[in-house]
């Protein structure tokens, strides 16, 4: 059973949140893909992800690069797992078919959008009537994460 994350973004970004998701996953040695809703908002989050922070290297590539097989982290927009990944992490709403062949899927979605957040308990729903491990993730006062009933 894939255990799944619903991440309630409401005083980050995804912009800001991403990349400190994707860090938890290299300090734990596994691979992710990042499943965007355009080819253009990867290229977007690809550029993004080498200039977040200064201080800071999170190795990743998307189709543009090349070498999925080497990639820690792939960017894409399309239902694939080149890299070999056990996390799955959505944004923009998007959903993928292949659910259940990762140990984790992130779900993050806009807290501070209507019409995302009635979409995210769509998704929730259809997750939950498929058998999965949910979990729902809101952000504290200081941007930190905690896991609600």
């Amino acid at each position: 059973m894939t255990e799944i994350r619903f991440y309630h973004l409401q005083r980050r970004t995804l912009e800001q949140a991403l990349p400190k998701i994707l860090e938890k996953v290299i300090e734990r040695s596994w691979r992710a893909v990042v499943l965007a809703g355009s080819p253009e908002r990867v290229d977007a989050l690809n550029q993004h992800l080498w200039t977040y922070d200064p201080a800071s290297f999170l190795p990743h590539g998307s189709a543009r690069d090349g070498f999925a097989e080497r990639q820690p982290v792939w960017l894409t927009a399309e239902d694939e797992n080149p890299n070999g990944a056990t996390v799955l992490v959505l944004v923009d709403g998007v959903t993928s078919e292949r659910l259940g062949s990762y140990d984790l899927v992130c779900d993050l979605f806009d807290g501070n959008d209507e019409e995302a957040v009635l979409a995210a308990r769509d998704r929730w729903k259809a997750c939950k009537a498929a058998g999965h491990g949910l979990t729902y993730w809101q952000q504290n006062d200081r941007g930190g994460w905690e896991k609600r009933a």
